[in-house]
């Protein structure tokens, strides 16, 4: 070996050793640095990601590829010159706390190109995973920037509800179901975000809830639903019309609240089984006419059943009802985790104690 091959394989050595210390700070930088280990563990580099994209300087490009520095500087001025990449746009020079000048950064375009020039193998490598490492970086920036602009959305939306569930109130200008409808939802609207969190499979159901004691039987319903009629019929509060089966539709709803699949309950604890039950009723319209009341009226009857305690009060089950029957068929899961969350207490009280 020749003295100057071994001064060549001292110099290479030097720089792979010194290549696993940290690269000096950046004054000011807000770039992250993330460390790049060659498969046999023979290269280590603190890579700086910024821009979208991966920065070396001219030394760490010597030590990836195993060449001198002058042979990186050499492609560099070749790479610039042939117009393959402009410089202006694919090289940074920053400001490093431990040097007097400031040093030349290269982006992952010009580092391919100086890796294809020299036929390194280890350039190959490191390209494939900056490639792979800058993908995961920005479906998660895109990701965390996504949730950060709905949660700022949810914010503001609140505020607006409550500026205009104010006004609506203060003017007088909805009766007192409107004012129960807006206190549901401004009462409830602390709990969007947990209802983000469900879309996002990062919700957490209220409670696992309790086993049923038993089921609402359809005799013990139906007669139930007939002196609920007489008793309004005599009030002059409901029509000949009202309580009117159509075919056998309740009999079908209160028999899916029961289903099972595999052995399970479907629905396994009673207060899943008291939302779907209000939900079905007032959306099925298994009565000619009477529909949201008297899906009301069998709710409260199966909580009382189930010895369920809330804090619902009539106000609240009105607006509910009326969310319910307002709302499209895709808002299903919507409407039965809202009654799930009511049942739970969450933004229950802030609306009882605003409706009261």
């Amino acid at each position: 070996m020749t003295k100057a091959q071994a001064h060549r394989k001292r110099s290479i050595s030097a720089r792979k050793r010194s290549s696993a210390k940290s690269l000096p700070e950046v004054e000011g930088g807000n770039s992250e640095v993330v460390l790049y280990e060659a498969p046999g563990g023979e290269v280590k580099l603190d890579v700086r990601l910024d821009r979208d994209t991966a920065w070396l300087t001219q030394a760490q490009m010597a030590d990836l590829f195993g060449r001198e520095r002058s042979v990186v500087t050499k492609h560099l001025r070749n790479v610039f010159s042939d117009g393959e990449l402009a410089e202006e746009s694919n090289v940074q020079n920053l400001h490093i706390a431990s040097s007097d000048k400031p040093v030349a950064f290269y982006n992952l375009d010009v580092i391919i190109s100086v890796g294809y020039r020299v036929k390194s193998a280890q350039g190959t490598r490191f390209r494939q995973w900056a490639t792979r490492l800058l993908r995961e970086h920005l479906v998660k920036g895109y990701t965390l920037n996504q949730k950060r602009l709905a949660e700022r959305g949810l914010s503001e939306a609140r505020q607006s509800l409550e500026l205009l569930a104010r006004t609506l109130r203060n003017q007088a200008l909805v009766d007192d179901t409107g004012r129960a409808v807006l206190d549901l939802i401004v009462g409830y609207a602390a709990t969007w975000r947990v209802l983000l969190e469900y879309d996002e499979d990062r919700l957490t159901v209220p409670g696992p809830g309790s086993p049923a004691r038993g089921v609402l039987d359809y005799e013990r319903a139906f007669a139930a639903i007939a002196e609920f009629k007489r008793e309004l019929m005599t009030r002059k509060e409901a029509s000949g019309l009202f309580g009117n089966q159509r075919g056998e539709a309740l009999q079908g709803i209160l028999g899916s609240i029961e289903q099972t699949m595999f052995g399970e309950p479907l629905y396994r604890s009673r207060e899943e089984k008291a939302a779907h039950l209000l939900y079905f009723v007032i959306k099925d319209h298994p009565f000619s006419d009477g529909n949201k009341r008297i899906g009301s009226f069998l709710f409260m009857l199966y909580l009382q059943q189930e010895q369920i305690t809330h804090n619902l009060n009539p106000q609240a089950l009105i607006a509910m009802a009326l969310l319910i029957a307002e709302s499209a068929p895709a808002n299903k899961e919507l409407m039965v985790r809202l009654i799930l969350n009511l049942l739970a207490g969450d933004g229950a009280t802030g609306f009882t104690a605003a409706s009261r």
